[in-house]
């Protein structure tokens, strides 16, 4: 078995500690998953923006010239690399700093690094509402950027050793609501503002705001006892233990069971990261590492949500109606990840990826029929009103198929099933895997819509099937599974038991 798995003799129990959902783990995480509000304003607000006259004026007039081009190609009106470079220098910047944040954090903590992105999230809200070029433009979405490198490493492994283990899915899935609900925000800002010439600036301020929430909050949050443990408070580790399960859970028995796996993962201290690289046994955690991020953003839901009013815009809406529809979207894609934090317990993980897999994939080729039956090679062609209205339900349908799968379990997965010893590592690797390619799909994905033109969406239909099928085949179910317990999850699984286990499984 990898080090730092507690040797339970196969019990797995989701009630092994006895662990109730109190008041204070409730508390506790809701403050913590706040963060992904922020970020989920961030993901909102740009693509509203970008398609804002007053926004464009000032900073890409060549795009609002092409936009009163009658005659130009509509999949390619805002395909400029300034533009995508607005939207995208956020992620680049998470990139580089979720890199340093699995050493930051288990140096200063879960709570240390949480406090730190907050201010770095209020920092770019005040710089890019206050902007006068594109420069600081960029500047302050970079500023964001590190806020959500910061955090996206730090909320999710919060939550995940805070949670009881019969609740993780549901709490862990907290951070992901908080995003779709910020991205909800974002959108219904958007819609208010657009009348107002300067609009935008409020809109991107506005960024800073939810940053004093999660600062303020994250002074009354305590540590989790893995990284108390770390850190060598072993006392304040039972002291938060006591304070997140009540009293009548087996308190010592768990920290025994954080104390045996931090002592293993010390044991073999030689770089958190070169072990997870490098080392056999931790193959199959390295691998979702990387294949999770693929599947969250391959699915095309991403690139949707970022740009969704100027791919509406393109199938004929609106300005207004175009923003309205990226609000109806962010909603239905909210409701659907309320469905999955209630059910994602009961029935685990997989059964939600095939659920969602099935409603994107239907929905993303009958939006390319659509689109390339009734709008034209070019865009050029003015969609009936009923086939307008039906791209915007297949859409909102595919969205809550996102909504219910990957949007929640690209979180939850990650917190979950990292032994301790690389779990700060195997964090940041998705975490950094996830932005690096967010980055490339927000830089590329309006000169993929200008080139592909309708055929992107049944491009991401084939990514979705493809890593649908690769999940279903190769991810253990982890519903209910003690961190410390995970190990013998990947030593029962028909293939990755090759690798962990005691190494000498049949190859």
């Amino acid at each position: 078995m990898a080090a730092g798995v507690l040797d339970s003799g196969g019990d797995v129990s989701a009630a092994a500690y006895g662990g109730e959902l109190t008041l204070s783990v409730l508390v506790t995480c809701v403050v913590a998953a706040s963060g992904g509000l922020i970020f989920g304003y961030d993901i909102g607000i740009s693509g509203g923006v970008s398609q804002m006259k007053p926004f464009l004026a000032a900073f890409f007039p060549k795009v609002l010239r092409r936009m009163a081009d009658a005659k130009r190609d509509q999949y390619c009106v805002f395909d400029s690399h300034a533009l995508t470079a607005f939207t995208s220098s956020l992620y680049v910047a998470g990139l580089v700093a979720s890199l340093a944040a699995g050493h930051v954090t288990r140096s200063l903590g879960r709570r240390g690094v949480m406090l730190m992105g907050g201010a770095l999230f209020f920092a770019g809200g005040a710089m890019t509402g206050g902007a006068v070029n594109v420069a600081m433009l960029i500047v302050g979405r970079m500023l964001l950027g590190f806020g959500v490198g910061f955090t996206n490493q730090a909320t999710p492994l919060y939550l995940a050793e805070m949670a009881p283990p019969r609740w993780r899915g549901s709490l862990t899935v907290g951070f992901q609501f908080f995003l779709s609900l910020g991205i909800l925000i974002a959108n219904l800002t958007n819609y208010g503002t657009a009348r107002v010439p300067w609009g935008w600036r409020l809109s991107l301020g506005l960024a800073g705001a939810p940053a004093v929430f999660i600062i303020i909050g994250a002074f009354f949050l305590t540590d989790t006892p893995s990284s108390f443990v770390m850190r060598g408070k072993v006392d304040r580790a039972r002291a938060a233990l006591l304070r997140v399960r009540g009293h009548r859970a087996d308190v010592d028995a768990e920290l025994k069971a954080i104390v045996h796996a931090v002592e293993a993962s010390r044991s073999r201290d030689d770089g958190a990261f070169r072990r997870l690289v490098s080392g056999r046994e931790y193959r199959p955690h390295l691998t979702f590492a990387l294949v999770l991020p693929l599947c969250h953003q391959l699915s095309g839901m991403m690139v949707l949500t970022f740009f969704s009013p100027l791919v509406f815009r393109v199938a004929g809406f609106g300005s207004n109606a175009a923003l309205m529809g990226a609000v109806i979207l962010a909603a239905v894609k909210f409701a659907s990840l309320i469905l999955s934090t209630l059910v994602i317990d009961r029935y685990g993980r997989k059964v939600l990826v095939i659920a969602g897999a099935a409603l994107m994939i239907v929905c993303q080729v009958a939006n390319a029929w659509i689109m390339g039956a009734h709008a034209g090679k070019r865009g050029e062609v003015a969609m009936p009103r009923a086939y307008s209205m039906a791209l915007l339900v297949l859409t909102c349908v595919q969205g809550a198929g996102f909504g219910m799968s990957w949007a929640p379990l690209i979180w939850v997965i990650p917190g979950e099933i990292f032994p301790v010893e690389i779990r700060s590592a195997g964090q940041a690797v998705s975490v950094s895997v996830t932005l690096g390619l967010t980055f490339l799909q927000t830089q590329t994905f309006l000169a993929l819509l200008c080139r592909l033109k309708y055929a992107t969406f049944a491009y991401y239909a084939g990514w979705v099937a493809a890593m649908t099928a690769f999940v279903v085949v190769f991810m253990p179910e982890t519903k209910g599974v003690p961190l410390e317990s995970m190990g013998a999850v990947w030593a029962g699984h028909w293939y990755w038991r090759r690798f962990v286990g005691d190494g000498k499984s049949e190859h």
